[in-house]
């Protein structure tokens, strides 16, 4: 697995957040992050953001060092591998190593300067109350993957994310990324959700790169009351560096 480094403006493309997405009083997780610098430009304009992802507990500030040598010396196998990719996003490999350098430089000068921004956690348990964020998104692993990961990954890493949500999960995208083929099992698992007390719905974005890469599964978290977790998970649960606005009078 590649550990890329998207934009804020690529998120926003390829979640359709719009302002009211992003205003204040709304805390946002990414999950997983890699070396992204969504959360380092959000908190530029003010946003409440947090990224969690596995390699920050290894890898931190040298994550952003570890995208930019990889994505260089993989320069000539993405070429190969995005040859027949959408050129309205990246003008080619070159252009998409530049670009994720770039975000890579952001993100590493971010989780330096803002470390309690970055959790190491890793689908399908994290480290987070019940609730603690209004919106949540996921790219590029719980489809991208799917082939890879196992037939039960995709279900726990929804209910995981969706009892973190207050309001709304977006997941982007649908598509395997070896295959190139929406994941077959979707149906399956948008009906496994509803039974849970989790809908959902499939949008169209404004983004795509991948062939047939421009749809999220959108789940509606507002309704949602997930099981009791075990003791040794709550025990396991971090303490918020950051206050949750939703433990806040009024949030």
């Amino acid at each position: 697995m590649l550990v890329s480094a998207r934009s804020f403006a690529e998120y926003r493309a390829m979640f359709a957040l719009t302002d009211g997405d992003l205003g204040p009083g709304r805390r946002i997780l990414d999950c997983p992050a890699g070396a992204a610098s969504f959360v380092a430009e959000a908190g530029r304009r003010g946003i409440d953001a947090v990224a969690a992802d596995r390699e920050y507990a290894v890898h931190r500030e040298e994550l952003g060092l570890l995208v930019e040598r990889e994505t260089g010396f993989k320069r000539d196998r993405l070429a190969r591998e995005t040859a027949d990719f959408a050129r309205s996003w990246y003008n080619g490999a070159d252009d998409l190593v530049r670009r994720w350098s770039a975000g890579a430089r952001l993100f590493r000068a971010d989780i330096a300067a803002r470390p309690e921004r970055y959790v190491a956690a890793a689908l399908p348990e994290l480290p987070f109350a019940d609730g603690s964020f209004d919106l949540v998104l996921s790219s590029h692993l719980v489809f991208s993957y799917a082939n890879r990961l196992g037939g039960e990954f995709q279900r726990d890493a929804l209910l995981e994310l969706a009892r973190v949500a207050r309001r709304e999960v977006r997941v982007f995208p649908l598509v395997v990324y070896d295959t190139g083929e929406r994941y077959p099992g979707l149906e399956r698992l948008r009906e496994e959700l509803a039974g849970a007390g989790i809908g959902s719905r499939v949008e169209q974005v404004a983004y795509e790169f991948q062939p047939g890469a421009d749809e999220m599964l959108v789940l509606a978290c507002t309704g949602y009351r997930p099981p009791a977790r075990p003791a040794a998970q709550r025990a396991g649960a971090v303490d918020d560096p950051v206050r949750w606005r939703h433990r806040e009078p009024g949030g």
